[in-house]
């Protein structure tokens, strides 16, 4: 049964995927053309492949209205979606598909139609969620609380936001089931790309990948990632995390989002990551998670067509006569908690207070965008701001003068860019936000154009350059991107008011260079090429799919797919018993912690069923068998003393003996070890500052252990100390190595690798050459014994080795052929084997008896 089991494991459905294409012919030896098509006239004509994108939003990039003449449903493209805009990054060939929901509910007896349609001009597939999964999904769960979560608003108390409701949960995992099933209904998982938006679907990967093992996943995310901190008091965060992994490239905004997302999965799953080459890599069960950090940018053709509108010019024109001999400071905003609207107003109220000499001079514009879901605190926001502004017009205004004016109606692009156009400065006052395209929108709008310029009256023979002022809140996405903006702190008061002077204030040469700055950047990251480079990236992230074996583990949100090279396999016993009973002289070698000691037993001795089968695998005459570890001598020696004929190699291979009778070898001739003069007060300074962390002092070596300390100040920690030691070990016989949890310090020359040529060597020097090696460990460490294994049966100037299991323990990349989950497995393998041996030499005495009986 335990064999059938173990052949049904080395089994992927998601390996057939690949053969729904036959290649076309072979045009020369070898070499087999996929996209062929053969004309009347013998000539061959290579067909490409149509490249599509499935771009999944939560809402689709069209606008939905009723037309009550026809009873019909109308619709047309949402020109300021960015879902739309960003297929400009893509190839001119590649074809767009758009899956989501509509901004209005659609009765049931229309969804078919609306369907039919959407599909056929607008290339949409929209999603009809039932109205009680919409309002607990969007409102619910999305709007009420996790958003507000992840802008690091904890509902403290029932009125202080919403807290977590296992009803709207199941709501959000049902809507995102239903946008799994659209995406399915289009996709082609051998060819197509999907990218996932947002936090609305954020476990949309994980219903995608269980369907389609090598499906090419895209996911970013538009809103900050929060500080582990917070978000570790989500109720579902390890269902989410492990759900956003099953994606092939995850994208933020700013390094602050990547930043706290690696530090979560790190504290909560145990993962690290790694850069390489400039990219940043989650290593998750045999496939790398590519972490994508590029801010978003503005569509600037829309931009440069709506400034060359004649009817823009006009509005401009009306505006600049409407606040004429005023100055201009303009806000666009969301109606929303985290955008700092209020903050805002008690500063423009600061700042006439302190500056006389402004009132009736300066006028802040506030354009409010509708607020995307309803609710108490939507009220109660809305009812505060205009009370805050009421305040500082009845305080400082008079007739004919404002200094806060509210546009509350809704304005598209075309009705903002005039605003932006006469807006001598602009203030981004949020407490917290994802990206934030106002400054870029903007700073082009002042850039303007031949209209505008003559709206605003600029003389076209000598125009003056370009000039814009920015006041940016240090907490939203833009902030690092806009280098010459004013950054402000928005709770202080005090100097967003300063701020707003030090603006009104700045000379003109200055706002031009700070204007030449950012205009420049805004130009050249627009949102084509922000798309660009991320489709860029996944293709790269997804290139090595079909050179990989994919199969599904796990149930639910837990589900992960593991992936791993082609000749990776399970070690079954079924596989390796017939090589073991037809060999003579056989090499076992077994790393100690990790892979015949759990790595979480706190009783670091080995067990008695441990010590029972080692005695049996030893006591046959064909075994050679090892312990490889990197424990002290006296740790293995003592714990092995009842079992004599078990070779030991200590320290890494430092220290060997063949049996408990023999005596202790030294692999290297360096028995200067003064530089643990230098080493250990380097470790003890770390020690000190490092919580939880220890320093283990061997013979040959010294570890510094940090698997109790906080795990990402202790891999920091790590990483600073490896750099640290070597460059005060540089010009010591030493080598410096990380390892899992660990910072080693030990003689050149001493390596597990090194350990495993010389037995193999001693072997054949004493006529005993093996042609059988069993080879099993779980760490990097061990990776030097396969590499050395695989480089002895590559030599071709010595016997071969006929049969060679190098395994290691957990399924991950590895230089090993072959795997074992967990180490219960591999003390079950070796129990197997000594069962072998055990009816190997009682079959070997009753021939022997029987002869002599004869």
């Amino acid at each position: 049964m335990r064999s059938s089991l173990d052949l049904l494991n080395l089994i992927s459905f998601d390996d057939f995927g690949t053969l729904n294409r036959i290649p076309g012919v072979m045009k020369v030896p070898g070499v087999i053309s996929e996209f062929e098509n053969k004309s009347n006239d013998g000539t061959t004509t290579i067909v490409e492949p149509c490249q599509r994108r499935i771009i999944v939003a939560n809402q689709l990039p069209v606008k939905a209205y009723y037309e009550k003449d026809s009873n019909k449903w109308g619709f047309e493209y949402d020109q300021d979606s960015l879902y739309l805009q960003l297929k400009d990054g893509f190839p001119l060939e590649t074809e767009v598909i758009y899956v989501g929901s509509l901004n209005v509910e659609i009765g049931v007896d229309d969804q078919e139609e609306v369907s039919t349609i959407l599909l056929e001009k607008f290339k949409c597939v929209p999603t009809f969620l039932p109205a009680d999964v919409h309002k607990k999904y969007y409102h619910g769960f999305c709007k009420h609380y996790l958003w507000p979560l992840f802008h690091y608003m904890l509902p403290l108390t029932a009125s202080h936001g919403a807290r977590f409701d296992r009803g709207e949960w199941q709501a959000y995992l049902s809507a995102n089931k239903v946008f799994a099933d659209k995406v399915m209904e289009v996709i082609n998982p051998d060819e197509d790309y999907v990218w996932i938006h947002d936090y609305h679907l954020m476990v949309l990967p994980s219903f995608l990948r269980k369907r389609f093992h090598r499906v090419k996943v895209g996911f970013f995310l538009h809103s900050p990632f929060p500080s582990s901190e917070i978000y570790r008091t989500l109720p579902v965060r390890d269902e989410i995390l492990k759900s956003l992994l099953n994606s092939d490239l995850i994208g933020f905004h700013t390094f602050d989002y990547a930043r706290h997302f690696l530090s979560s999965c790190s504290r909560m799953l145990g993962l690290n990551y790694e850069s390489k080459r400039g990219y940043i890599g989650l290593d998750y069960f045999g496939r790398t998670v590519s972490i994508k950090i590029l801010p978003v940018g503005i569509h600037m053709g829309q931009f440069e067509s709506i400034m060359s509108l004649d009817v823009t010019g006009q509005k401009v024109k009306e505006l600049k006569e409407k606040f004429d001999g005023k100055i201009v400071i303009l806000g666009v905003d969301d109606m929303d908690l985290f955008k700092g609207i209020s903050l805002k107003f008690l500063a423009m109220g600061q700042l006439l207070e302190q500056h006389p000499d402004l009132r009736g001079k300066v006028v802040l514009v506030q354009i409010t965008n509708p607020a995307r879901s309803s609710g108490k605190d939507v009220q109660d926001l809305l009812s505060d701001t205009n009370r805050i502004a009421e305040e500082i017009n009845l305080n400082f205004g008079k007739p004919g003068y404002e200094p806060i004016v509210i546009i509350k109606e809704p304005l598209s692009t075309q009705d903002k860019v005039p605003y932006y156009a006469i807006a001598e400065c602009c203030v981004v006052n949020c407490v917290r936000d994802g990206m934030n395209l106002v400054p870029y929108k903007y700073t082009v709008s002042r850039q303007g154009s031949p209209v505008l310029d003559r709206a605003l009256g600029v003389d076209e023979k000598n125009p003056p350059q370009k000039k814009s002022v920015i006041i940016v809140s240090e907490f939203i996405g833009c902030s690092p991107s806009l280098s010459g903006a004013i950054r402000v702190n928005p709770w202080n008061v005090d100097a967003v008011a300063d701020a707003m002077d030090s603006a009104l204030q700045m000379e003109n040469q200055e706002k031009i260079l700070r204007h030449e700055k950012h205009y420049k950047y805004i130009s050249s990251h627009d949102v084509a090429y922000w798309a660009k480079s991320i489709d860029q990236d996944l293709e790269r992230a997804c290139r090595d799919h079909l050179f990989k074996r994919c199969w599904g583990v796990g149930l639910g949100l837990g589900f992960r797919i593991v992936a791993l090279g082609p000749e990776f396999r399970k070690l079954g016993m079924h596989h390796i018993a017939s090589a073991y009973n037809k060999t003579n002289s056989r090499l076992i070698l077994l790393d100690y912690d990790g892979t015949v000691m759990p790595q979480t037993s706190e009783d670091k001795r080995p067990s008695t069923e441990v010590l029972s089968i080692l005695n049996d695998l030893c006591n046959d005459p064909k075994n050679a068998v090892f312990i490889v570890s990197g424990r002290g001598k006296d740790s293995l020696g003592n714990w092995f003393s009842g079992v004599e004929k078990l070779g030991l190699s200590a320290e890494h291979g430092y220290f060997t003996r063949w049996s408990k009778n023999s005596a202790w070898e030294i692999c290297s001739l360096t028995r200067d070890f003064d530089w643990k003069e230098i080493a250990e007060p380097v470790m003890k300074l770390y020690t000190e500052t490092t919580d939880g962390s220890f320093i283990e002092d061997k013979e040959t070596a010294i570890v510094w252990h940090h698997q109790h300390a906080d795990p990402h100040f202790g891999s920091c920690q790590a990483k600073e100390l490896l750099d640290h030691l070597e460059n005060v070990l540089a010009n010591e016989p030493v080598v410096v190595k990380r390892g899992q949890h660990i910072v080693e310090v030990k003689p050149q020359g001493v390596s597990k690798g090194i350990v495993v040529k010389n037995l193999i060597s001693t072997m054949r020097s004493r006529g005993k050459s093996p042609d059988f090696v069993l080879c099993i460990g779980d760490d990097r460490s061990d990776e030097d014994m396969f590499e050395s294994i695989e480089q002895a049966v590559a030599d071709p100037s010595v016997p071969g080795i006929a049969e060679v299991f190098a395994c290691t323990v957990g399924q991950k990349p590895s230089m090993a052929k072959y795997y074992l989950d967990d180490t219960a497995e591999v003390i079950n393998l070796l129990e197997g084997l000594a069962t072998e041996s055990v009816h190997s030499k009682s079959a070997s005495y009753q021939e022997s008896h029987e002869d002599l009986l004869l």
